[in-house]
């Protein structure tokens, strides 16, 4: 008889905040595949379980997927934790997930604390739908690509970001999307969690100011809707009156990113097509 594959959600910070479900089956498994033996043994610890575990993480992913199919396929009960949060949302899971259902071995979640779920709940914005895009490129330049392909995206922005690179991210956004209705989430579950509401340009100014940031971030977007589209038409219908009016592309650029506190880089990709014609 073949074996069960659970996908275990375990709390993002505070360990309270684990299910009664998820501890019975972390319990009673044969093995529990994790990111890091240290970060589960202290959830383990804490609820008093001792069991085998094994090392899953994005490095050994492919190789360790395969290993973990014949334990399941020898009738063994395997969970799936990662650090924090729900195996599979940006992090490893979902290569044993597909191996295993190929195979005909059952699946079951256990569903729990999820980051992103967590701060669309908080961000006061829409919540009727919303796309979750994980971890933006690291590259400023891919970053900056696939920004521009979402510029028109309707629904709710939600998206994960280092400490290191959240001003960088959040910056790009700014300039891409525009001086959106934004919400960002840091540490959350844990003491120091902070929740920052407010326009891009409000929120950039804010964490600005700090030293280094630390925790991990979740940045919650608002989506694209008549508004934004209106401000995009106000935009070119101005630079199209300064450009009839003999102003340069740059100062035409100067004066809409003043009159509608737009940064400049946006105004001016605007600009580019109003001044080719």
């Amino acid at each position: 008889m073949k074996g069960k594959l659970y996908i275990v959600s375990t709390p993002i910070g505070n360990l309270e905040d684990i299910t009664l479900r998820a501890l019975r089956v972390l319990k009673e498994v044969d093995l529990i595949a994790c990111e890091d033996t240290r970060v589960t043994k202290k959830l383990l610890s804490h609820y008093r379980i001792q069991k085998p575990l094994t090392i899953y993480h994005e490095h050994n992913e492919k190789k360790k997927a395969e290993e973990l199919l014949l334990l399941l396929e020898a009738g063994k009960n395997i969970a799936i934790v990662s650090d924090a949060g729900t195996p599979g949302v940006s992090d490893p899971g979902y290569r044993l997930v597909s191996l295993a259902s190929e195979k005909g071995i059952e699946v079951i979640s256990i569903p729990g604390p999820c980051a992103a779920i967590g701060a669309v709940s908080v961000s006061g914005l829409s919540t009727s739908s919303f796309t979750f895009f994980g971890f933006l490129p690291k590259s400023a330049k891919k970053r900056k690509e696939f920004l521009e392909s979402i510029r028109e995206h309707p629904q709710t922005i939600i998206v994960y970001e280092s400490p290191n690179r959240v001003i960088e991210t959040l910056k790009d956004i700014f300039e891409i999307l525009g001086d959106r209705q934004a919400s960002i989430s840091r540490e959350l579950t844990k003491m120091f969690e902070e929740n920052l509401r407010g326009k891009l340009s409000e929120v950039l100014e804010t964490l600005s100011q700090r030293g280094k940031l630390k925790g991990e971030f979740t940045a919650v977007i608002e989506g694209y809707h008549n508004e934004i589209k209106n401000l995009d038409h106000l935009v070119k219908e101005q630079l199209n009156i300064y450009k009839e009016k003999g102003l340069t592309l740059r100062d035409a650029v100067k004066e809409v990113s003043r009159n509608l506190r737009l940064s400049k880089s946006k105004a001016y990709k605007v600009a580019l097509k109003v001044f080719k014609t």
